[in-house]
């Protein structure tokens, strides 16, 4: 399965924090699935960092990567294009990107936000 990290789920896996649902833990430790984390998320937690809504060191983020096996999802063009085809179940546009590219890939969007479960099946909620 492939299976694309919310931005919250991959900040706290990287810096295990207490906050990470262990639901998620078979998901991310199945060898057989393909897990990625969104370009989009890393642009997410630099913003939010900045603005002083996370205690987050955002080089620090970037620097853990290579350590978990995630790969990287670039956000294209046709990323873009698919969240103003989205209904308005949810306002955040970071949340909204990583829906779209969850259905264009296809991939599963794996999240601790109930509101994104009104996107379909594609959303795994833990």
């Amino acid at each position: 399965m492939r299976i694309l990290l919310d931005t919250h789920i991959f900040v706290w896996w990287l810096e295990n924090d207490r906050k990470f649902p262990k639901a998620a833990d078979p998901l991310i430790l199945d060898h057989a699935n393909e897990i990625y984390f969104s370009a989009g998320s890393v642009w997410k937690i630099v913003i939010k960092a900045s603005l002083g809504q996370i205690q987050v060191d955002p080089a620090l983020v970037v620097a853990a990567i290579p350590k978990s096996g995630f790969q990287e999802l670039p956000v294209t063009s046709r990323h873009a294009i698919e969240v103003g085809t989205l209904p308005n179940h949810h306002r955040d546009p970071f949340d909204r990107l990583l829906v779209a590219q969850s259905r264009i890939e296809p991939m599963h969007l794996l999240t601790h936000d109930r509101q994104l479960a009104a996107y379909g099946d594609t959303i795994l909620i833990v």
